[in-house]
């Protein structure tokens, strides 16, 4: 028997056990180990017998593919814990892939038995993520106490084909509308006729968990008024993370991970483009006046407006006179790609370091859906939720420094783009008015950035005096929207 079993475990397969088979081994005889020129070792679980006990099948739960051609990620944090009992669709882990922070779900119900890495270790796409005991039909329900995992094997061990492809599908986070849950939880709710807006969650983030739903169908409390706004959940100002200190006089060797990985493979492949650079000041007096008549209405409703919207669909309305700008080049530079989508990227300061989502189809939204969008991706980014659908994609980026305090800048491109700007603080200036006579204005500084291959300096400027009219004039944007 015991050499049937090491057969099992030797080629990484999953076994079962029988444990009134097992009644009857002494102690000594649980532990197998391989010999000293294998690199593996195993040791079989310790077994609390029940009378009532049946088969346990410990099986694992495979890290699923996250998108992107993604193969491996960090794990950020651990959403279970040893002995926890899990249903199919529980959230299990948050991991960071170089693009985005994506929650995986369980594909499994059973009891956690081993969690395969640390927080902050590197997991591979494909390999044991959790072992979970998986209950199966017919046989005595298990215990927390039923199993003890001394040591599991880390070597791969395949699951069936259903089992992956049922990963896959709860590999990401659902954003079918405002509520954070699981599909599994949006199944329940929509078979029992409950409007998940109106149930108060209580996992992290107010993420709405499967108990959260099965207090409402078992009637414990009822639900608030019938149709109250989701629950807002104010997400923290945003923060640079804190400068890694040396203590006892000893350097410290940091890996770069993450988005830091993404920054320094972005910048290196910028480095090899001749950039053009373009700068510029404009008048947005008109435009603070304008931004606080809507930043006071909007607000009403509960839409925090920057001037950022409106940059971004000047800068669109400008691009659909300058095409050439909003297109993409390969990376010979033998071929350029017109795109008919406007993806404009935003550059955004997180606690994970710089990431640039953007939104999608700008000139087909109005100045409120951009900042309604806006918003949605900057909470995103501050809670680590991006998806890699929204970061990848744009067609042309824009930083605004400002925020931070700069006045000047020069932007660095994001190939395959050609063209990114830049934006500094608005400052209060005297300068002339149309009648000579010196006046107060805001004037903010913005910069240009191109693909000098492929774009001449002619054209961004005048790209640029486009742009600029509609930010110094903004009732013109209304003319020039479709």
């Amino acid at each position: 028997m015991l050499a049937s079993v090491g057969k099992l475990l030797g080629r990484g397969l999953s076994c079962r056990l029988r444990l009134d088979s097992c009644a009857a081994l002494p102690r000594s005889c649980l532990a197998l180990s391989a010999n000293s020129s294998s690199h593996n070792s195993y040791s079989l679980p310790r077994l609390s017998l029940h009378t009532n006990a049946g088969l346990l099948k410990l099986q694992p739960f495979n890290l699923p593919d996250v998108g992107e051609a993604i193969e491996t990620v960090e794990v950020k944090e651990w959403l279970t814990k040893l002995g926890d009992r899990l249903s199919m669709g529980d959230p299990v882990c948050e991991v960071q892939s170089d693009k985005s922070s994506v929650v995986v779900y369980t594909p499994l119900s059973g009891v956690v038995r081993q969690l395969m890495y640390k927080q902050g270790d590197i997991a591979y796409k494909g390999q044991p993520l959790v072992m979970i005991d998986v209950e199966e039909e017919g046989t005595g329900v298990q215990t927390d106490q039923a199993v003890k995992q001394d040591h599991v094997p880390t070597s791969p061990i395949p699951v069936t084909a259903d089992s992956e492809q049922s990963a896959a599908r709860s590999s990401s986070v659902s954003h079918d509308d405002s509520v954070l849950t699981t599909p599994a939880v949006r199944r329940i709710a929509r078979e029992n006729g409950i409007d998940l807006r109106t149930v108060i969650g209580t996992g992290k983030d107010g993420r709405v968990l499967k108990e959260d739903v099965m207090k409402l169908v078992e009637g414990v409390h009822s639900a608030p008024s019938p149709s109250p706004p989701p629950v807002k959940h104010t997400p923290p100002p945003p923060s640079s993370p804190p400068p890694i200190a040396t203590s006892g006089g000893v350097d410290r060797v940091v890996p770069l991970k993450g988005f830091k990985a993404v920054m320094v493979r972005t910048m290196t492949a910028s480095g090899r483009v001749p950039q053009f650079g373009y700068s510029d000041e404009v008048d947005v007096t008109r435009l603070v006046e304008l931004h606080g008549l809507l930043k006071a209405e909007l607000g009403k409703k509960g839409i925090k407006f920057s001037y950022m919207p409106v940059f971004i669909k000047a800068l669109s309305l400008a691009l659909l006179q300058y095409p050439v700008l909003n297109s993409h080049v390969d990376e010979a530079c033998t071929t350029m790609t017109y795109k008919y989508s406007h993806n404009i990227g935003v550059a955004m300061d997180t606690p994970e370091g710089l990431i640039v989502p953007n939104i999608k189809g700008v000139e087909r939204k109005s100045v409120l859906e951009i900042a309604m969008d806006l918003n949605h991706l900057q909470e995103l980014g501050l809670k680590g939720q991006l998806l890699p659908s929204d970061i990848t994609g744009g067609t042309f980026s824009l930083s605004n420094i400002g925020n931070v305090g700069g006045t000047y800048l020069k932007p660095l491109l994001l190939p395959p783009e050609v063209a990114i700007g830049g934006l500094g603080k608005i400052q209060v200036l005297p300068r002339f008015d149309e009648n000579g006579n010196v006046a107060k204005a805001h004037v903010i500084r913005v910069n240009w950035s191109a693909d000098h291959r492929v774009i001449d300096g002619a054209t961004v400027a005048r790209f640029s005096n486009v742009w600029k009219s509609f930010v110094n004039n903004p009732a013109t944007m209304i003319v020039n929207m479709a």
